[in-house]
């Protein structure tokens, strides 16, 4: 042990330790004297996971499921529920926009002929008194008219008379004057 490194010495140590297992070649678990034992323990292994499995982890996985798939299949039927019911009431609510609708064009065309008619009366009677006024001035521009009229025989015969005088230099006569007229 003179001249030796101090990894070489816990080599050795190791291997009086040990009984030197590390020279029989191989690892104990692949060495045919150990098999009963591993078996033993792998059976027994088995069967304790296998009563854990099927006894405790799988039925409470089964609960979740079961629980998972109601809440999904009730939110799926509420969702419906929820759907039918919406589509209801935007059903009732077009019926309650288009009676709306009608109920506004028939008021709005109740008030368009009330307006009308009122326009229309409104217009008569403004076109009577315009008629109204027409006959008065009718009336009136008859009476000048007429007055008119009966000046233009006296105007007449004064211009006929005063171009007669100057074209003749003498003045008519009465009756001269009333043969041209």
């Amino acid at each position: 042990m003179l001249g030796e490194t101090p990894a070489e010495a816990a080599h050795a140590t190791t291997e009086v330790a040990h009984g030197g297992e590390h020279e029989s070649g191989g690892l104990p678990q692949f060495q045919f004297e150990h098999w009963a034992g591993q078996i033993v323990y792998l059976v027994f292994l088995f069967a304790v996971l296998y009563f854990l499995i099927a006894k405790i982890f799988a039925p409470r996985m089964r609960r979740v499921f079961d629980e998972r798939e109601q809440t999904i299949s009730g939110a799926v039927e509420a969702a419906r529920q929820v759907q039918a019911e919406a589509a209801n009431q935007a059903e009732a609510a077009k019926k309650e926009v288009a009676d709306a609708r009608a109920s506004s064009r028939a008021t709005a065309e109740a008030a368009k002929a009330r307006v009308t008619e009122q326009a229309n009366a409104r217009a008569a009677a403004e076109e009577a008194v315009v008629n109204a006024r027409i006959e008065q001035a009718e009336a009136a521009i008859g009476k000048t008219r007429d007055a008119a009229m009966s000046n233009v025989s006296s105007i007449a015969s004064d211009t006929a008379s005063a171009m007669v005088e100057r074209l003749t230099g003498k003045a008519p006569t009465a009756a001269e004057l009333k043969g041209v007229a």
